[in-house]
């Protein structure tokens, strides 16, 4: 199974974008993605941007891992 986790893509520079996942900032290839634009959202996983996915999916899966990390950080308090 795979986990992707998603992210707005904030720069593009040829085979690589600065993406923002929930706000650290990261580089990823975009190999799987070559028609991708500032400002869509997409499904990273393993360092690659895997899909283009819409603000709606994004935002509803961001909640999703945030529930999930509240979670694990009120366990381990």
């Amino acid at each position: 199974m795979c986990v992707g986790v998603p992210a707005k893509v904030i720069n593009i520079e040829e085979e690589r974008a600065l993406v923002d996942v929930m706000g650290a900032k990261m580089i990823v290839g975009i190999l799987f993605v070559p028609d991708v634009t500032l400002n869509q959202y997409v499904l990273i996983h393993a360092g690659q941007a895997m899909a283009i996915i819409d603000e709606e999916d994004a935002n509803e899966s961001m909640k999703e891992w945030r529930d999930l990390l509240d979670v694990i950080d009120r366990d381990l308090l």
